[in-house]
This record gives structure tokens, sequence and C-alpha cells, in this order.
């Protein structure tokens, strides 16, 4: 197992061919894909065929930016995937947050677990200046998993998405911290 971090209850590791039917499963739950497409599975072969090769693919990237699938520490058992990757239109230095969990791990503090280690990462070993999420501003629980991880608030917008859902009528939100910060709030530790 190709590990980039372990947290106290999960370990953060690169995809593998082998992590297909888990992935199929995660996107095949209407709860996980609510606030990404309004609840409709991701066919297996797109997955098979698209998404899984870009999600291994990501670990040839040179800038120590990618996506991890996330494994309880105890047992390995898969509970979903996080990214950090360069943002649209941010610099280099200013990556995206993102991830996306099994709904059975919901409410048990993973998203913040591992969203604060990828934080930790991005300035401690990568250098960022600037760590950001987005999220729709309807939900509630990836807002809270921002601001559990030390982003705060800093804008709605607007974007034009293919495809609309309930609730994209008041629009997106971003979260970020800065290095800055980030310094701050582990020195008062």
């Amino acid at each position: 197992m190709d590990v980039l971090l372990e947290t106290d209850r999960l370990v953060l590791r690169w995809f593998t061919p082998d992590d297909a039917d888990d992935l199929v499963a995660l996107d095949a739950d209407p709860a996980v894909m609510r606030f990404i497409n309004g609840g409709s599975a991701t066919p297996r072969d797109e997955i098979v065929d698209d998404v899984l090769p870009a999600l291994v693919a990501s670990r040839q990237r040179a800038d120590g930016y990618g996506y991890w699938a996330a494994v309880e520490r105890d047992t390995g058992r898969f509970v979903g995937w996080f990214h950090l990757r360069p943002g649209r239109d941010a610099g280099p230095d200013e990556p995206e947050l993102g991830y996306r969990l099994r709904r059975d791990a919901w409410g048990r503090g993973y998203a913040a677990e591992g969203s604060r280690a990828l934080v930790d990462h991005a300035f401690a070993d990568l250098g960022a200046s600037r760590v950001y999420a987005e999220a729709m501003a309807v939900h509630t629980a990836s807002r809270r998993v921002m601001e559990k991880s030390g982003l705060r608030y800093v804008r709605t917008f607007h974007a034009d998405w293919p495809v609309r859902i309930d609730g994209d009528e008041h629009g997106d939100v971003e979260y970020a911290i800065t290095r800055e910060e980030w310094e701050a709030a582990r020195g008062e530790q």
C-alpha cells in the first residue's frame, strides 16, 4: 500500500485498479451524489474506463498533488477519497481541497480529519500559500467540514454548471486558509 499520510483513524493512500468496486459503490449512492449531480449514479464503465485511470494517474504528478483513497486505519475499509489539486483559477501554490465519503462514514469526523491532514501537508510539505475548497451554499455538512479543517468563509458565487440541481440557485461558497492563518493556528496549539 503506497501511503501519503496517516491520521489517528485514516490512511490516505494512492488509488489502484483494485478500487473500482469501492468507487462504483460510492458514486452509486444518491445521497453521496446529491450535491454533485443531483443524485445520479456514475455508470460503472465510466468509473472503470475514465474516472479510476485518472485517479491512479494522479500519482504521476511531480508537484505532490493528487487524489487519495481513504481507508480506516484499523480495518482497511474504504471510506471515500480526498484530493489536493491545483485550483482552476488559482496559482500552483493555491491548491483546492476536496473529499467524497461513503454515507456510512458521515458524521464520524473523517472528512475533517482527512482534510486537516491534507491542509497540513499542503503547507508543511508542498509550500502552499493558500488552500481553498468549494461547495454548494446549501451543503451545510461540507461547509462544517471546511470550518473544522481551519478554512474560513471567503465568498458566495454563482457558477454556470452544466447540470442544474436543487439548491444551486443559492450559489456556491468558497472557504480558504492562508499560510499565515495556518501558522498562527499552529502557534496557538
